[in-house]
């Protein structure tokens, strides 16, 4: 054998060995590929893509006011999606997703070089494609078996689907932090924008959250967020998808993250919650997964208006009140300097209350305060934004309440955009509006503020109404043979222990003055308690306590003693509300409901309200002329009683009501309407005690009322309601008076003293003497 051919045999076996080998490998790859690949999974979950969808709810406009679920996700099409926002993901993620095949053979054997060059593993190379599959099929395990059906499912992927509808998906699908899936989603919660107006800047910082939507987070670590947008931005300049010019201004563009999750276009979470409980109760079935849109009855403006009323009459109440002192205090010892991060971290876990914003104090002196406002910027206050706290700055103050280095404060603008020192309130308020015709909510405000109180004060709270229930006896006594001309006298009057079985009743005006005799329209525009007092005698409290039920108020808890008379049951802002829309439309009772419909994930009406309109004989609960003549004394109340300063305010004379305020001035109510709608506020505290010296309805509650209907009555022109037959007037001004006109030729109505039914006795437990 020649040395050649023994050479080329030392040389060639080995090869033909390696070759050999290697088609093995190739051989055995295709076996697992042709055993793998048919028992691949169906893509059926991305061609049908059903992701989960929140639960949402919208006011009858269209905005959203609610989400609940566990997912936070907003479907986009592709088409939809701004170029900015495609080419920062593609920069990010997958420049070549457009030319590979799913996994892009280019970009691994770049990671791989530029790992072994940086000497360890700091460069991955999955695609878009990829991300897909995995999202979808496969777990985060980092094993080779994973790698290699995520590799064929992305072929087979890529075989089934065009390249916009894999982007598509991974655009709705991918998770971005903060309960957000989908960059549609993440915009708004980030930024709180819709996709398509984000900027090159917002783009980039959304587009470096799918890496590590932890690690990346803009609320959580806005410096390493910050980071990872520098990068994409260069990326962007890089693949030629934004200039040089582009490129540094979107470096210097100041990113406004917001750091409250629950930010929707008005405030209306009480309503939003009571939707979500009517959604969920109707479709317990994925109730938080399957897309429902649920539709209120809620009108954005109006709901606005209300809120913000509402916040404004309980900001001016605590005002009114003193401020307390600081809410607490942090420890200071290891703060390095005013910029410290670990101040914004400990602010992170004071919530806002609306524009109530948590500030630390840096620095304290008798005329300034320097301090640290949540979000990051130092804020120096002197002059009149400090001097509502001015007491707390004093050397004398109560140590634990004092304002100094450490203390904890509330910042809010005042109305030239100016900050000044706040606190926030202890009262609780509520406010309901409703459309008399149909019984629609067109606003509903349960509380100061929902994230720091849930209680649902329309509905849940139970409270004495005080004077605000007296239209209902005056009601009565129209039913009995009086009318608003009737003369009672207003005189001091004592239910004797012997009536009482314990002890003597002595109640009183409160304001303390007796005019003798007046008429019915008078008194209540007055709001005189003892002649309240005298016409449930005269009619007696068991008819009255019957009657008021009428209105939708339960029995059991409006006993019927003479204390009814001034309001000492129990009520709630929603029964109110639905009681003067009797008055209001003429003597029906409607159904108060805050859910118009609900739709599914095809936008198709699943549930529907059915409710009964006001003129269906069905619900009237009152005859026709007796709603004329309350409301006719009701506005005098407005005009020249307890509750002038409403038609002085909104410079209108179709307006109706009645303040209320309990004994001690524990509630303030004003409850009233004009006949497009009825409304209804509340002031008090969640365990009762005194609001305060002439903290009466008129003062506490009604700017509430005045505030909403400003906004409600606006183009809304004035309007009265016609007089029903079967009425005859008589009299003229102020003292113009009707009666049933088959009472008019009969005896006049009983006088003071005359009722058949004598006074009732009183139980000692129900003992009360609310005022106006």
């Amino acid at each position: 054998m020649s040395s050649f051919s023994l050479a080329a045999r030392i040389v060639l076996s080995p090869l033909i060995i390696l070759l050999g080998l290697v088609a093995i490998g190739i051989a055995m790859v295709l076996i697992v590929l042709a055993l793998a690949y048919p028992n691949l999974p169906s893509l059926e979950v991305l061609t049908d893509y059903r992701p989960k969808i929140p639960l949402r709810v919208f006011t009858s406009d269209g905005y959203l006011i609610g989400e609940f679920g566990e997912e936070r996700r907003a479907v986009v099409s592709i088409q939809d999606v701004p170029p900015v926002m495609k080419n920062a993901i593609l920069a990010a993620e997958d420049d070549r997703f457009y030319q590979h095949g799913g996994v892009d053979y280019i970009g691994i054997l770049r990671a791989a070089a530029a790992n072994l060059a940086g000497g360890g593993k700091r460069q991955g190379a999955s695609t878009i494609t990829q991300q897909v599959a995995r999202n979808f099929f496969l777990s985060g395990e980092k094993t080779y078996t994973r790698k290699l059906y995520e590799a064929l499912l992305s072929f087979k992927i890529e075989n089934n689907l065009t390249k916009d509808q894999i982007l598509e998906l991974y655009i709705n699908q991918i998770f971005l932090g903060q309960r957000a899936y989908g960059f549609a989603a993440a915009s708004q919660i980030y930024f709180g924008k819709p996709l398509k107006d984000i900027s090159i800047a917002e783009a980039a910082m959304l587009a470096g959250l799918p890496k590590a939507p932890s690690a990346y987070n803009p609320i959580v670590n806005p410096k390493r967020a910050k980071i990872r947008q520098q990068y994409v931005l260069r990326r962007m300049r890089e693949l030629g998808y934004i200039t040089e010019v582009q490129f540094e201004s979107a470096l210097k563009e100041p990113l406004i993250v917001k750091r409250e999750l629950a930010d929707y276009a008005v405030h209306a979470e009480h309503a939003a919650e009571m939707a979500r409980q009517i959604a969920a109760e109707r479709f317990p079935e994925d109730v938080y997964s399957r897309g429902l849109k649920v539709y209120t009855t809620l009108v954005k403006a109006e709901q606005e208006a209300a809120y913000l009323s509402l916040r404004r009459g309980v900001m001016d109440y605590d005002r009114r009140h003193g401020y307390r002192g600081a809410e607490s205090y942090l420890d200071l010892k290891e703060i390095t300097s005013d910029q410290d991060e670990a101040i914004d971290e400990a602010l992170q876990d004071i919530a806002d209350a609306g524009d109530l914003i948590p500030a630390l104090v840096l620095a304290a002196e008798a005329k300034q305060i320097r301090a640290y406002r949540k979000g990051g910027e130092i804020v120096t206050l002197g002059g009149d934004a400090i001097k509502f706290a001015a007491k707390m700055l004093d050397d004398k103050a109560p140590p634990n309440k004092r304002i100094k280095r450490g203390a904890i404060i509330r910042l809010q603008k005042d109305d030239k955009g100016n900050w000044q020192i706040s606190q926030l309130p202890e009262v609780e308020s509520a406010f309901v509006a409703v459309d008399p015709k149909d019984g629609a909510i067109r606003a509903l405000v349960g509380g100061f503020d929902f994230n720091r109180n849930k209680f649902n004060h329309v509905t849940q709270a139970w409270r004495q109404p005080g004077s605000s229930f007296k239209p209902f006896i005056y009601s009565a006594a129209l039913e009995k043979g009086f009318h608003p001309g009737s003369v009672i006298n207003d005189e001091p009057i004592v239910i004797s222990a012997s009536q009482t079985g314990s002890q003597a009743w002595e109640p009183h005006n409160y304001d303390g003055k007796y005019e003798g005799p007046m008429s019915m329209r008078t008194a209540l525009a007055k709001s005189k308690n003892m002649v309240s007092i005298r016409i449930l005698q005269a009619i007696g409290p068991h008819f009255a306590q019957d009657y008021a039920s009428r209105f939708g108020f339960d029995a059991e808890k409006h006993p019927p003693y003479l204390t009814m008379a001034l309001g000492a049951g129990s009520v709630t802002p929603w029964q109110m509300v639905t009681a003067y829309s009797v008055f209001a439309n003429g003597g029906y009772r409607i159904k108060p409901f805050v859910v118009r419909e609900i739709r599914n994930e095809a936008n198709e009406v699943i549930a529907q309200s059915a409710q009964v309109p006001a003129g269906e004989d069905s619900i009237r609960v009152i005859d026709p002329r007796n709603a004329f003549m309350m409301d006719s004394m009701l506005r005098d109340v407005t005009i020249y009683g307890t509750a002038a300063k409403a038609s002085v305010a909104l410079k209108r004379q179709d307006l109706a009501g009645k303040t209320g305020t309990t004994n001690e001035y524990v509630d303030a109510w004003f409850c009233g309407y004009q006949m497009t709608v009825s409304a209804c506020a509340w002031v008090g505290f969640d365990q009762p005690k005194k609001l305060g010296d002439k903290e009466t309805g008129g003062a506490a509650a009604l700017p509430i009322w005045i505030g909403y209907m400003g906004r409600a009555l606006k183009d809304v022109p004035v309007q009265t309601p016609t007089m029903p037959e079967g009425i005859t007037t008589f009299g003229s001004g102020r003292e113009r008076s009707y009666i049933y006109t088959e009472n008019a030729a009969k005896e006049p109505p009983p006088e003071e003293g005359s009722a058949e039914t004598p006074p009732t006795v009183v139980d000692p437990a129900h003992l009360a003497h609310p005022s106006d």
